[in-house]
């Protein structure tokens, strides 16, 4: 049997733009993607802190160190620039894999400047 969990989650950035005649996605700060482990073309689920909008949509990089978390195509529409968003990722694990299991966790400023990485361990600690 496989369990879906938390893969990594860039944790409460701001929307700093919003493209709707781009062919779709959303460009996050490549080195944003890196510290995550995001990849691009991978499906992320994106969560508006300020509308309660939740919507799939795949990544795709933008220039490092730009800051950019640009909605493309019709998400465009899901947000407004100076939205807060949670950027989500997911992946299946065997049980055998959930012994070695630690999600990461990428904090960022209110520029979308990389702050903290965090991992599984490091968030329990606080419970």
């Amino acid at each position: 049997m496989q369990r879906t969990l938390l893969l990594a989650k860039i944790h409460n950035c701001t929307l700093t733009g919003a493209n709707i005649n781009y062919v779709g996605s959303i460009s996050i700060d490549q080195i944003l993607l890196s510290e995550s482990g995001i990849l691009p073309y991978e499906q992320v689920q994106v969560v508006n802190v300020a509308n309660g909008e939740r919507f799939i949509t795949y990544a795709i990089p933008a220039l490092p160190h730009s800051g950019a978390i640009e909605l493309n195509g019709a998400a465009a529409r899901l947000g407004i620039i100076g939205d807060r968003l949670i950027i989500m990722t997911y992946g299946q694990f065997t049980t055998e894999e959930l012994k070695n299991y630690s999600p990461t966790v990428v904090i960022v400023d209110e520029k979308n400047r990389l702050s903290q990485v965090r991992h599984y361990d490091d968030l329990l600690s606080e419970v």
